[in-house]
This record gives C-alpha cells, sequence and structure tokens, in this order.
C-alpha cells in the first residue's frame, strides 16, 4: 500500500465572486477565529449573493459561528457593508 500526494486545490481567479465572499469571510479572522466557521459563512454569503441564501443578519445569527470581541448585530453590519462594495 502506498500513499499518493493529495490532490492539487484550484483557487478560484481573485475576480470571481466566490473569491470575493471568501476574501470578506476570511478578513473577519480577529471576530471569528475557526476556520470552518469563516468557510461556512463564505458559502452562506457566496449563496446570498447568488439569490439563493439568506441576508447577512439572518446568515449570523444562524450558522452557528463562534463570535469574539463583536456583536452579532455589529458583525452583520460589517459583512453588509463588504458586500456593498463587491456587488
Amino acid at each position: 500500500m502506498t500513499t499518493l500526494p493529495p490532490s492539487k486545490v484550484n483557487e478560484f481567479p481573485e475576480d470571481s465572486l466566490e473569491k470575493k465572499v471568501y476574501n470578506i469571510a476570511d478578513s473577519l479572522e480577529e471576530y471569528i477565529p475557526i476556520m470552518n466557521d469563516r468557510n461556512r459563512l463564505g458559502y452562506n454569503l457566496y449563496k446570498f449573493m447568488t439569490g439563493e441564501g439568506d441576508s447577512p443578519e439572518v446568515i449570523v445569527r444562524n450558522a452557528k459561528l463562534t463570535v469574539e470581541n463583536i456583536s452579532y448585530d455589529e458583525l452583520a453590519n460589517k459583512i453588509k457593508q463588504e458586500l456593498e462594495k463587491i456587488k
């Protein structure tokens, strides 16, 4: 039995919607310290931007994020401001 190297990861192009919303989630590392929570937030933001998901206010409350040093309302407002920049 042999161990194969992991498969390569294809990154999204810098100008893609996916990359932009995941960058927003990654920029909130000081408030959302757990990487899986940031990935979940990025996915939910992508769904919102494509018209399939909930607004940031609902996402922040329902995504079960571990939030530190900021309230849920303040975090939702920060996210909304960042989303306005990429619309």
